[in-house]
């Protein structure tokens, strides 16, 4: 009877894992069909709602809500099909002769090849509408689009300095009669061009597309920063909880598994029962109670002993979980930063604008805020309790040799670094920024 549970339990998990193979063999397939049907509700919506053309957010068909309802579809669809793309190329490369050989063995067909080639065609003739449209795609557009002359006079009383562009650390002069020595003065030339800008009909709607631009950067940097904050976050818990916590649950299920990972652990540990032994003590002399018996002392530390285990077992197995869970979401940080190359773009030009926009004061208040943070005097007290903390983290002993001697060169190094970027670029694009940083600084 045991064999027979033996073998109808080994068909199943041999059922389960033929099953499994055939679905990762027919990964391509399904990516390409999910890609696909995305590229054909992008078709729909085009047909239905726009005959035929491009969903465009500046037509004037639809009202400004109903567009956003037809722009949040269309980018759930574009990236579904891209995401779905992507995993159509990797699993593709995945899958060599060897795997092909398998999967025919294993009964999954591949379709037709002039039915793949029609499927991608059709995917890249909707999406290709979107590259500059679509800000996620082609935001490189949206960053290094040189703002226009008009709605920079209109939106600044005073016409910026135009700024030299640097090739090969070396400045080049900016080129032009407005900025070359001519008969009459620079602010005359820029009061005359500013004038035609305002008498320039078309001017209003050059500052309305310069502001959706900025709204649209401001919105995409947003929300991205968010993403790389939540989806690590997230995945740590996922997998902790979900895949890293069951298998170590199931390896340290053991009662003969160690329980401490390190000596400091079980350093700890002791010193919790001797002080719980002379509570137990101090609180019979001040009651006025009888004297305890060493067998009742004995009970109550066997009691302590196991609680305490407990407590260190489970604090041993978090920080095996913490490890494993911490590389699913370095795996999940670095994948993000990867498929997301055009917000990256759109991130730095936010917070270009931003730092740009600040006083020479405010520059100086963050630097040197920055700065003594973390090189400063007391930064060693932080970097202690951080390297603890992280050594806490994964279970591991806290090196005091190690944490002096990063707290000796770790912050040396950064301070230097500091000093040479203030020096080398800084210095160079905001010469009164570094002046007014060395005046608070003394």
């Amino acid at each position: 009877m045991p064999t027979m549970n033996n073998s109808v339990f080994s068909q199943k998990i041999y059922s389960f894992l033929l099953g499994l193979y055939r679905w990762y063999l027919r990964t391509p397939e399904r990516s390409l069909d999910e890609a696909y049907n995305a590229a054909f509700k992008i078709k729909e919506l085009e047909d239905k709602h726009f005959n035929g053309n491009k969903i465009d957010p500046d037509s004037t068909m639809y009202s400004s809500n109903v567009m956003d309802y037809f722009q949040s579809d269309l980018k759930k669809q574009l990236k579904i099909a891209r995401m779905r793309l992507t995993e159509f190329k990797g699993s593709r490369w995945f899958l060599n002769e060897a795997n092909q050989q398998a999967a025919n063995e294993a009964g999954v067909e591949y379709p037709e090849l002039s039915l793949v080639l029609e499927k991608l065609k059709f995917i890249d003739q909707i999406i290709s509408k979107y590259t500059i449209v679509e800000p996620e795609v082609n935001s490189l557009v949206v960053v290094d689009k040189p703002p226009k002359i008009k709605s920079d006079l209109i939106t600044n009383p005073t016409p910026p300095t135009p700024i030299p562009k640097v090739v090969n650390n070396v400045p080049k002069k900016p080129q032009g009669k407005a900025n070359s020595t001519g008969i009459l003065p620079r602010s005359i030339l820029s009061t005359i061009t500013r004038l035609q800008v305002e008498l320039d009909p078309n001017s209003e709607q050059d500052v309305v597309q310069n502001f959706r631009q900025t709204q649209r950067r401001t919105i995409i940097s947003i929300r991205f920063i968010l993403l790389l904050i939540i989806v690590p976050l997230l995945t740590h818990q996922l997998a902790k909880a979900l895949v890293v916590g069951p298998l170590v649950e199931k390896f340290r299920g053991s009662e003969a598994v160690q329980i401490f990972l390190n000596a400091e652990m079980e350093e700890e540990a002791l010193v919790e029962l001797e002080r719980f032994e002379e509570r137990i003590k101090f609180e019979n002399l001040i009651s006025k109670a009888p004297p305890i018996s060493a067998e009742e002392i004995e009970h109550h530390m066997q009691e302590k002993a196991g609680e305490i285990a407990e407590e260190f077992r489970e604090e041993s197995a978090n920080a095996i979980k913490n490890v494993f869970s911490d590389i699913f979401s370095v795996v999940a940080f670095i994948w993000l930063l990867l498929v997301s190359k055009p917000s990256i773009a759109i991130i730095k030009e936010f917070f270009d604008n931003i730092v740009y926009g600040l006083s020479d004061s405010a520059k100086a208040f963050i630097i040197i805020l920055f700065t003594d943070v973390f090189v400063g005097f007391h930064s060693p007290h932080g970097w202690e309790v951080i390297l603890e903390g992280i050594s806490r983290h994964w279970g591991l002993p806290a090196n005091r040799d190690f944490i002096f001697l990063f707290i000796a060169t770790f912050p040396v190094i950064l301070d230097t670094i500091f000093k040479y970027w203030i020096f080398r670029y800084l210095n160079r694009i905001s010469p009164s920024a570094v002046a007014t940083y060395h005046n608070m600084n003394e």
